[in-house]
């Protein structure tokens, strides 16, 4: 049978709970009180986790040690793959000079300040979202705004808040394919269909909040009044990036969510421009005011803008084809690229840890074997796709091939704390997961009956805020969230979504970020000042997140996807 999972180790559910939680508490402590490096934290909290599953939950140590390497390969391929290249893909733009290009293009589009934060915050912070994820859009936008003008304290305060609707989707969609990939074994389902059905769910969700975040946005910048004044652009801006978030999510793929939302959303502002003027451009105190009328800025938006933006097109339609077949069902297979692509996929047991660890009542209605298989889609994976497009875009920009070399070990360079991390944030969730520990959590969790939904967002932006990543709070909660909501008989796609729904409005507290927007626009030791001017709002959008959730899980359930 294997060795089988105990779920109160400690003798009482809440006691077993407490002590299962050691390692996030680890991790806590060190990054948010200790102030260690993330890296440093992770492997702190690793190291707590093994001695947990050996000690507390007899867990033999060689299955320990196969669910933390295998957890680790896991972060290798289906993490870090992904969000490497898509880094890589906006470091091949930066060098070949093109990223220059949308930067003359961006700062053009307006001489109004609201104008500006919309396009630049909102817009193409989520279209970077969409390709790299990470900091860079916090870092790219808030520089950007700042050498603009903008003050620069004020200029991170917007790239955080307007970080918030597309970080579910960012990195190419990677904190739903992470969820998709660690939850479908316990969902008894395949990781495509489980990702699929958290992307719709999700974009069932943070549509809302990317009506608000616009309006919200001008608010902090300008007050009510101001914001009053450019309703036109406000609700276009979310309108459109809501629309397509919804439409993209739901029919499409999670990997171009953020790509085409916010494509549309900075479309139609340029569009709307070609109408639209406020009465009187907004600048700062002390700035000279421009009329509205003798602004050129957006006329010279267009010009050029074919050319900006190619990069961005050709990795657009590198995704598009190679999710073809989930676009168009019942394609010929000579034109079913998805299908050939997927020809490459390598699907493995485990050595040493599938079915070993047997899992029991309440968390299955059985004694049932936890498989612990690995898919390694070589080809399908969007960080190859990533890949790809990156040097095909490179040679179209007259790169070399020396530059894209160079560039790919910079990347490396610039990534490589960052990756370390991704590794042993996953090393956790497996042991935790196999372990019985991430039961254990999600067993005591299911004590808070009719409420779980509200609490699963916070959980989210609990896990938001340590680890700085949505994709890493779905690997340390994920499955506990949806281990909790069987539990409850509440619908365990919901709760998968509002994991990482919730999550996103961590991302504007969560000090890696924090510090990362400071150093970018050289105030490092502002990360407090940060902090203080985003934090209630990040607890006020997440409970906005907890009430939609609770709203779909009793009166909104039509909402929710079937398989």
């Amino acid at each position: 049978m294997g060795w089988i999972q105990d779920y109160q180790p400690a003798g009482g559910l809440w006691l077993s709970a407490a002590l299962a939680a050691l390692p996030i508490i680890v991790l806590l402590v060190a990054l948010g009180v200790l102030r260690r490096s993330a890296h440093l934290s992770a492997a702190l909290a690793l190291i707590t986790a093994l001695l947990v599953a050996v000690l507390l939950y007899r867990m033999p140590a060689g299955l320990a040690l196969d669910s933390a390497a295998m957890g680790l390969v896991f972060g290798v391929w289906s993490v870090a793959w992904i969000a490497f290249h898509a880094v890589y893909f906006h470091n091949v733009t930066v060098a070949t000079g093109r990223f220059d290009s949308i930067k003359a293009v961006l700062a053009g589009f307006s001489e109004d300040r609201r104008l500006q934060a919309l396009l630049i915050a909102f817009g193409f912070g989520a279209l970077l979202e969409g390709i790299a994820g990470g900091g860079s859009p916090i870092a790219i936008t808030a520089a950007m705004m700042a050498a603009l003008g903008f003050p620069p304290v004020k200029a991170v305060v917007l790239a955080l808040l307007a970080n918030t609707a597309p970080v579910a989707f960012g990195g190419l969609g990677n904190p739903l394919i992470v969820l998709g990939r660690l939850t479908a074994p316990i969902l008894g389902m395949k990781q495509e269909q489980a990702t699929d059905l958290f992307s719709s769910m999700v974009g069932r969700q943070l549509p809302v909040l990317a009506l608000i975040v616009p309006g919200f946005l001008i608010v902090v910048l300008a007050g009510w009044k101001r914001m009053i004044e450019v309703w036109p652009a406000v609700l276009t801006a979310g309108l459109s990036f809501a629309v397509m978030q919804f439409v993209t999510s739901n029919f499409i793929s999670p990997s171009l969510v953020d790509v085409v939302a916010a494509l549309a959303a900075m479309a139609s502002l340029w569009i709307l421009t070609r109408f639209w003027q406020p009465a009187a451009v907004w600048r700062f105190d002390g700035e000279e005011p421009v009329r509205a009328g003798a602004s050129l800025g957006a006329a010279k938006a267009g010009r050029g803008a074919l050319y900006a933006w190619a990069p961005y097109i050709v990795l657009i339609a590198a995704i598009f084809l190679s999710r073809i077949g989930t676009i168009f069902k019942n394609l010929p297979d000579w034109l079913d690229l998805t299908k050939l692509l997927h020809k490459a996929d390598w699907v493995f047991a485990w050595p040493g840890l599938h079915k070993e660890v047997v899992q029991h009542a309440p968390i299955t209605p059985k004694d049932t074997p936890y498989a612990a298989t690995l898919t390694v889609d070589f080809l399908y994976s969007p960080g190859t796709v990533a890949l790809i497009a990156a040097i095909v875009a490179g040679f179209a920009m007259g790169a070399k091939p020396r530059l894209l070399l160079a560039t790919y070990r910079r990347t490396l360079h610039q990534m490589r704390w960052a990756l370390a991390t991704i590794f042993m944030i996953l090393a956790i969730a497996f042991v935790m997961n196999y372990s019985g520990a991430t039961q254990t959590l999600g067993l005591a969790l299911a004590t808070t009956g009719v409420l779980f939904p509200l609490f699963s967002a916070y959980i989210g932006w609990l896990g938001v805020f340590l680890t700085g990543s949505d994709a890493s709070t779905n690997s340390l909660f994920g499955p506990m969230q949806v281990i909790s909501a069987q539990q409850l008989h509440v619908d365990p796609i919901l709760a998968g979504a509002t994991n990482t729904s919730g999550g996103v409005m961590g991302k504007m507290i969560s000090p890696q970020n924090l510090s990362i927007g400071a150093t970018a626009i050289g105030q490092s030791g502002q990360e407090g000042a940060l902090l203080r001017q985003t934090f209630l709002w990040s607890v006020v959008l997440t409970a906005v997140v907890g009430v939609i959730s609770l709203l779909q899980a009793t009166v909104l359930s039509f909402m929710i996807p079937s398989p």
